[in-house]
């Protein structure tokens, strides 16, 4: 593999669209069936060309350009995963006002949380 591409995040995202379809060829009928099939051998196809791919530089503008176009989407779910982590030992809020996301410390009672952002006090049980 030696100046190969190889995998990226954008093959993986190909692959795993790639599984989902096949999945969906699988529990359809009759022609939408052979429609996902399709879609599924052409997705197959281009994961295999991305991965053994010499033009590196080409592809990795094509992975930079997935990653820009879906960072708000993957920060968003690393988000819920932190927080789902610190889940025992912080609650958290969103402000009222300004709908910032606040962490607070559990077992602490009826507290006064502060907005960082606006400024804004409001009143919350932990």
């Amino acid at each position: 593999m030696a100046g190969r591409n190889g995998v990226d995040q954008l093959g993986r995202a190909i692959s795993v669209a790639v599984l989902v379809l096949f999945l969906i060829s699988l529990l359809t009928r009759d022609r939408i069936s052979s429609v996902f099939f399709l879609l599924t051998v052409a997705g197959i196809v281009y994961m295999y060309f991305r991965v053994l791919s010499r033009n590196t530089a080409k592809r990795r503008a094509e992975n930079y350009a997935y990653l820009s176009r879906t960072a708000s989407i993957r920060s968003y779910f690393r988000s819920l995963g932190e927080r789902w982590r610190q889940r025992r030992d912080y609650k958290f809020f969103r402000c009222p006002q300004c709908r910032t996301l606040l962490r607070v410390p559990r077992g602490k009672g009826k507290i006064k949380i502060v907005c960082r952002k606006c400024g804004n006090s409001f009143i919350r049980s932990t």
